[in-house]
Order: structure tokens, then sequence, then C-alpha cells
């Protein structure tokens, strides 16, 4: 097996957490560089490692093979582009860019160049949404005529980091939590035709976006996506309606943290499944009306680098091609568009 030999462009929390332990256990990837532009955080987990000081000088190191983009948004178009112009396979974080007319650059840009660029949608991996997915699928629901999908979280206070909530392009909750959501909308039913958003600053202390709630429009369905950073109490993060029943699901995949507390990831199961029911399924299967609490799988962020490195070794296509990731942005930017404008807006 010929290592995929790996390098990572920060290591921040994204690095730690989200890249760093899957390559590490991963048998089919070496993780090879790390930058650091001051500290020496990564010496002590992962002492065989080449610490670089800065993304430029680890892109010269001609034996690394992919480059993970993990820096700031602001930052991800000049060494996404740096690293596909130095030859590198990439992998960049989500949101992919600030704009979709960026986000075409870099597609073409490693369509010319014959390389592989994945953007990191983890969320596809998590339990929760793989549970939702499943029932949609199985059209457990009959035809869905309605569904919500939130991301929240409680953080009254202001976290300082200027490149997600100061006033910079592409900073803000919209671009953060809102690509997760825009990529699951899109994955699960397809381009909207119409758009409207509302944005909002809850918080003081920051200047971009902490709130958003967007409509998108089908001929007979309706999507709602929202998140708020001020939300203390949970609620569904799916709401699913059909011609047939309703389906509730949580936001319960746990990995982040475990990792975050150290556990060790693997191509096998690492994350038990959750202790309780996280789901709630009321439909009609045949004659019969079914009500019932539902448990969902363990998900796992590995299976993302198992598919990458199907798609590097084996020809297999990419899980995440940029190509779905500047739909992303497109439907982000028609929401920044209707917010302003205050209106709904066409997204054909």
């Amino acid at each position: 097996m010929k290592k995929i030999r790996t390098g990572i462009a920060s290591f921040g929390m994204s690095g730690k957490i989200f890249h760093a332990p899957f390559l590490q256990a991963h048998p089919g990837y070496e993780l090879a560089a790390i930058v650091e532009r001051h500290k020496n955080d990564s010496r002590e987990l992962y002492p065989d490692t080449i610490l670089y000081r800065s993304v430029e000088e680890m892109l010269a190191d001609e034996s690394l093979e992919l480059i993970i983009v993990n820096t700031p948004v602001q930052l991800h178009v000049e060494h996404t582009r740096a690293a596909l112009l130095a030859g590198k396979h990439v992998v960049t974080e989500k949101p992919f860019t600030v704009t979709p007319g960026e986000a075409r650059d870099l597609d073409n840009l490693a369509k010319e160049k014959g390389l592989v660029l994945s953007v990191y949608q983890n969320r596809r991996y998590d339990c929760d949404y793989r549970a939702v997915k499943k029932v949609i699928g199985e059209k457990l629901l009959g035809k869905v005529v309605e569904a919500e999908i939130r991301y929240d979280r409680y953080r009254p206070e202001a976290s300082g980091k200027q490149h997600k909530e100061g006033d910079l392009p592409g900073s803000g909750t919209l671009h953060d939590l809102g690509a997760h959501l825009a990529d699951q909308a899109l994955q699960l039913f397809g381009r909207p035709e119409k758009v409207f958003a509302d944005l909002r600053t809850l918080r003081s202390g920051v200047k971009a976006n902490d709130y958003f709630e967007i409509l998108l429009y089908y001929p007979e369905l309706r999507v709602r996506l929202k998140s708020t950073m001020l939300a203390r109490e949970t609620y569904p993060a799916y709401i699913i309606h059909g011609t047939e029943g309703s389906f509730f699901q949580q936001r319960s995949d746990v990995q982040e943290e475990l990792l975050a507390a150290g556990q060790k990831p693997s191509l096998e199961d690492w994350v038990p499944a959750p202790s309780q029911p996280d789901g709630l399924l009321h439909t009609r299967i045949g004659n019969e009306v079914v009500r019932k609490e539902t448990t969902s799988s363990p998900g796992n962020y590995m299976g993302y680098y198992q598919d990458l490195y199907k798609t590097l070794r084996e020809n297999a296509p990419n899980a995440v091609p940029a190509a779905e990731a500047v739909q992303t942005m497109e439907l982000l930017a028609a929401a920044e568009r209707a917010a302003m404008e205050g209106k709904v807006v066409s997204f054909k």
C-alpha cells in the first residue's frame, strides 16, 4: 500500500480534532507535515512529522501528495490555489470560499491540473444526518412536503475570533454552520427555485451575523435552514413532514466531543450508538400507523478520509467534489442577497 503523504496547513482546533487524528489512524495515509507559525503544539502528539512555519514552506516539499487547507476561510482561496499550482491534491475545509466565483475558479483550476479537490463536509458522516437521509431515502414519510434543518448553539459571549465573528468577508454563522446546512439541503432535496433569508447579529461584541433563517422554495416543498448562537434549550435538529408521516431527529452525534477529549478514531465504529433514542418516527407503513422512537447508528468522520483514499488510489468518485461546494456557496450568496434586498430571489 502506497501511503498518501499529507500535510496540514494549520494546527488549530480543526487540525487537532478533525484532521490529524484521522490521518494518523488511517493506514492509507502518512501524516508527514504540519504548519504552525509560532507554536510547537504538534511536537508532543506528532513528533515524527515535519514542522513548517508557513504554508509556502510546506508546499515546497515535493514529497507531499495531499494538502489539507484548514486555515481561516479568508485564506482558503490563496492557499488552495497555491497547493494546486504546486501539483498537490487538496482538501479544503468548509466554508470552501467566501464567494461562488472564487469556488468556481478553484474547481476549474483543479480540473485543468488533473488534481483532486475535495471539500471537507464532515457533517455528512454524522449519525443524525445519516438517520434522516435513510428515512427519506426509504420513502418512509411518503412525499416530503416540508423540512427544517437547524444547527443551534448556546454561546452568549463573543469568542474573539475575528475570522469567524469580526467584520471580515466570509465571517459569521451563515458561512460557518450555514455551509453544513446548505450542503445537507442540497444533498437531500436538490437545488431550490427561490430563496428568502433573514440574517441578524444578536450578541454584543460580535460584528458578523450569528443568526440566520433561510427559506428554500421548491415546486412542492419548503425547506427552512436555521441557526442561532442563543439557544440554551435543545430543539430537534431535523423536522421532516411528508404525505404519510413525520420524522423528528435530534442532533446527537458526539464525535467532536470525544475527539476533543482525546479519543482516537478508527476505520471501525469507534463511537457508541446513542444511549437513548434520538429520533421519533410517526408514519404509515403499509396499512399500519406506526409511532416509535428510533436510535441512530454511529457516525464516523473516518468515512470521509476512507472515501478520499478510494478516490486517490482507486479512482473512485470524489465524495465531496468542489462542484458541489460551488452550489453550496451559490446558495449562501443567494441567502445574503435575499436578506439584503428583503425579498425572495431566484435561484436558477
